[in-house]
């Protein structure tokens, strides 16, 4: 059943139309992911939908007393009041309801004989008991204290006033009430900003079992895998449905993008080459010279141009690169105690190596932050001590951009810090991470996050170091630039320790994880996947096994592990393989297609068709290869 049907929807801003056209149906139960640039329109098609706004034209149809919520933030009436009264405030009906209940049952006790009024009393009571449990009302305060407890607050916080609630807990209250609400229709914009890795676990497994259609926007692809089983696309205006998770999606937008880039480059040698022909043709005297001219400019004037996929692709470039290498020895903790007035974190005793990309997870409050600050030695330790390692320089990125300064504009910002830079040499590293036009004058407060944390990133690439000390970097990247930042990190020589809980980037990009948990720091090597897998062994209390594993086990482990390494290594060979003979099929086709340009050919019909069989032949033969090249080339 079609629960929301959206019907050639557009909708401009002034002079800039922001969405086309666009046309999308969802079912009933249906999760799905909204995916795009920052600024494509997202926000804008969920206010439409949920009727904040208006489109320009098109219509919007839900089923007839549906009730379909947007997650709004930081929207209180009365901030004096509990956070737990905040959210037992959806189920006021219930509690009017279970006052009615106690009212009736006092009226019925006051009879004691049987009596027409007392089988209508009793009636009513019993349809109204019915109702009361039928809404689950007998199990609500506890929904709420599940809510709140999935969302990161601990019992003890219950009682604590709206008012003294930081940005983010009062953002997570807002999640936490239009949960409860339980719309038909649930539209969650960025919904797992503000939480930890823990209450992100906790949200996939209530959206999971939602009894309703939820769409997300998100930029944590990790939670769109875990959540959703289509995913809306929204680029240059338009929109369009993949079935699948998202990294369905990637795979799907890969082979689609590459087959419209194929298309494109096929198209785009057919115009040079009829452009070509009819250069050579008006060369020559003759009418069938004449025709042949007229007939080929025809084809051009009848073909629809297609548009290169990737003139509307901006991506940012970046890459950072130490200007000197580290000792090995990066850092060295020894029986370190972090914390300001008390501990957060006692006993550190680890090494940090050289190239190590490390990433910090844990529940908010557990001391990330004051981590990476007490290795600037911007917190004094409690005790211990933090050996910094010969040669090593960091470079710190905040994820509250203090960095920056927000009076100044993007050009200042860049060239008081460097001032020997030309204008052009600023220019053109700013537009590397597209700041262009006058983007660059621009004021800082002025800057969406996603434009400030570009500009905190080209700061930290400009910085040369070789000690990357990261908080929360992917914070208001969209999808494409986490994906660039991704791609910086995983190739820097330096050494990274990262706090994120994006978990779909420590996965790219670490190689070990610190956990940060009741006061301790632990060490898991390997990314967050293999820490996972670790973590579940240890909630089955079968560490002690994996501890103490027998010779036969280690070289089990170590022969899979070869197997691997081999399957991967064949996996490339044969990509090699497939692109050689890519080239060579190409080259054969472009050599037959000069060939046509021949007099000697073209002028005789019998060849011409001998050839251009030989061409279609070889693109079948090429189209096959392609798509084997993209079965072995898929993410994994």
């Amino acid at each position: 059943m079609i629960v929301l049907s959206c019907n050639n929807i557009s909708k401009s801003y002034i002079v800039d139309k922001i969405l086309d056209d666009i046309s999308f149906s969802i079912n009933e139960y249906d999760k799905v992911g909204l995916v795009g640039l920052n600024g494509s329109g997202k926000s804008t098609l969920f206010n439409i939908i949920s009727g904040e706004l208006s489109p320009d034209s098109g219509t919007i149809i839900i089923p007839k007393n549906y009730k379909i919520a947007l997650l709004e933030q930081d929207l209180f009436e009365d901030e004096s009041i509990s956070i737990y009264d905040e959210l037992i405030s959806v189920f006021k009906y219930l509690e009017i309801l279970e006052d009615d209940l106690r009212n009736m049952e006092i009226k019925i006790s006051e009879y004691s004989e049987d009596s027409e009024k007392l089988k209508e009393l009793m009636n009513r009571y019993s349809n109204m008991l019915e109702n009361f449990q039928s809404k689950n009302g007998y199990g609500y305060k506890s929904e709420v204290k599940g809510v709140l407890r999935g969302l990161g607050f601990s019992d003890d916080e219950f009682s604590k006033p709206i008012s003294q609630l930081s940005g983010g807990q009062k953002a997570r209250i807002s999640l936490g009430k239009i949960l409860l609400e339980n719309p038909e229709i649930l539209l969650l914009d960025e919904p797992t900003n503000h939480l930890d890795i823990n209450a992100i676990d906790w949200l996939e497994k209530y959206i999971k079992d939602y009894n309703g259609t939820v769409i997300t926007i998100s930029h944590d692809r990790y939670f769109l895998d875990k959540t959703v089983s289509k995913i809306l696309h929204l680029e240059n205006k338009k929109i369009e449905m993949y079935k699948g998770n998202y990294s369905d999606f990637i795979k799907k937008r890969k082979m689609n993008l590459n087959a419209l880039k194929r298309k494109y480059e096929n198209q785009q040698k057919e115009i040079n080459d009829l452009k070509e022909k009819i250069k050579k043709f008006e060369q020559f005297n003759g009418q069938r010279f004449v025709r042949m001219v007229k007939s080929r400019k025809k084809m051009l004037e009848k073909m629809e141009a297609m548009e290169d996929p990737e003139i509307n692709n901006k991506r940012s470039i970046m890459r950072f690169e130490p200007s000197i290498q580290s000792g090995n020895d990066v850092l060295r903790f020894e029986n370190t105690t972090i914390g300001y007035t008390s501990s957060l974190i006692k006993d550190i005793n680890l090494n940090v190596y050289k190239s190590e990309h490390i990433g910090i997870i844990g529940p908010n409050g557990t001391g990330k932050t004051s981590l990476l600050k007490s290795i600037q030695n911007e917190i004094p330790l409690i005790s211990g001590n933090i050996e910094i390692g010969h040669n090593v320089n960091i470079g710190y990125f905040d994820q509250e951009q203090a960095n920056l300064n927000f009076d100044k504009i993007v050009i200042e910002e860049i060239w008081d810090e460097y001032p020997k830079l030309t204008t052009t040499e600023i220019r053109s590293l700013l537009a590397k991470f597209l700041f262009i036009g006058d983007d660059i004058y621009k004021e800082i407060s002025n800057l969406s996050g996603g434009e400030r944390s570009r500009l905190s990133l080209l700061k930290l690439m400009m910085s040369k170091t070789n000690l990357l000390l990261m908080d929360e970097p992917t914070n208001h990247l969209d999808i494409d630039s986490k994906e660039i930042l991704e791609d910086a990190i995983s190739s820097y020589e330096g050494t990274v320790i990262v706090i994120s809980h994006d978990r779909y980037f420590l996965n790219k990009i670490s190689d070990k994880i610190w956990e940060l948990e009741n006061h301790n720091l632990k060490e898991y090597l390997g990314n967050y996947s293999y820490y996972l897998e670790k973590k579940e062994r240890e909630n089955m209390k079968i560490e002690e096994e994996s501890n103490s594993l027998t010779k036969t086990q280690l070289n089990e482990i170590k022969r899979k592990s070869k197997a691997q390494q081999r399957e991967e290594s064949n996996r490339k060979k044969k990509i090699k393989s497939l692109e050689d003979e890519i080239a060579k099929i190409e080259l054969e086709i472009e050599k037959f297609e000069n060939d046509l340009c021949k007099e000697e050919i073209y002028s005789d019909h019998e060849k011409s068709l001998e050839i251009n069989n030989k061409i279609e032949e070889n693109k079948l033969i090429l189209e096959d290869i392609y798509n084997k090249w993209l079965e072995f080339s898929e993410i994994n």
